[in-house]
């Protein structure tokens, strides 16, 4: 395999703080010798979730397996996605905002037909659903667990407790109308076909539209790391890939 210099469009903050956070794992369990220090594991770590690099690519770039590889990855999102902040402190903590806003979005995965349960009948494809709560400026505060993609939003927002916790804090938060229903603080627009729809409630759903758009700059924010573009991994696994994300970019934003 050729090997060629490149680079990782990831802050420099961002790698400072998984360094910090992988030598400090390392004096945690004794470990005396690694192949890669923690600033390369962590470097490994961010082209792999930020580019989307496979692991016999990273192998072959740094100069070790494609097993230590898989290992130094698997430890370092790990790490990280302990870190991420769970919905009850990201809720509280955005309780201060005039209103939130949440959206559902679809991570696709390589599943085959068999995996019935990940197949999206709106998306007409293959993924997890993935929940998002983003500020008044479409910044991203939060992401939930992954689900099957067959599971509808509301579904979504349900099990994950989001309209429970925004409820508790009695913060407003716009939504599409996936989410029908939901109750508490959510605010969906005016139900129906718009040329049935009122001159005033056309109004009301155009000032909602432009609100509620701003959440596309947040699931921006996470696709943007090129992993969660076309996942083949474990489904498993994609709830602490998700997590490990939101960590770094909550850690290079704050």
């Amino acid at each position: 395999m050729l090997v060629y210099p490149s680079g990782v469009d990831v802050s420099s903050s961002a790698l400072r703080f998984l360094t910090q956070q992988l030598r400090r794992h390392r004096r945690a369990i004794g470990s005396r010798w690694r192949r890669l220090t923690a600033g390369r594991q962590a470097l490994l770590t961010l082209a792999h979730l930020r580019m989307g690099h496979t692991y016999a690519q990273l192998a072959a770039g740094f100069g070790i397996g494609t097993t230590t590889a898989y290992r130094y990855v698997t430890e370092a999102v790990g790490l990280l996605a302990a870190l991420a902040p769970g919905l009850t402190d990201a809720v509280r903590t955005a309780s201060a905002k005039a209103y939130l806003i949440l959206d559902g979005t679809l991570l696709p995965i390589d599943r085959i037909a068999a995996d019935r349960p990940f197949y999206s009948g709106k998306h007409k494809r293959y993924g997890v659903n993935v929940q998002v709560i983003a500020d008044p400026f479409g910044r991203l505060l939060w992401a939930s667990p992954a689900l099957p993609g067959a599971v509808h939003d509301i579904r979504a927002a349900r099990e994950h407790g989001i309209v429970d916790a925004l409820a508790e804090v009695g913060i407003p938060c716009w939504a599409d109308k996936g989410y029908r229903g939901a109750g508490g603080t959510v605010r969906i627009p005016c139900w129906g076909r718009w040329e049935a729809l009122s001159a005033g409630q056309q109004a009301v759903n155009r000032s909602h539209a432009k609100f509620r758009a701003l959440v596309e700059k947040a699931v921006a924010t996470l696709k943007s790391w090129r992993l969660l573009r076309k996942l083949r991994c474990s489904t498993t696994r994609i709830t602490s890939l998700v997590q490990a994300v939101l960590t770094l970019h909550l850690t290079s934003s704050g």
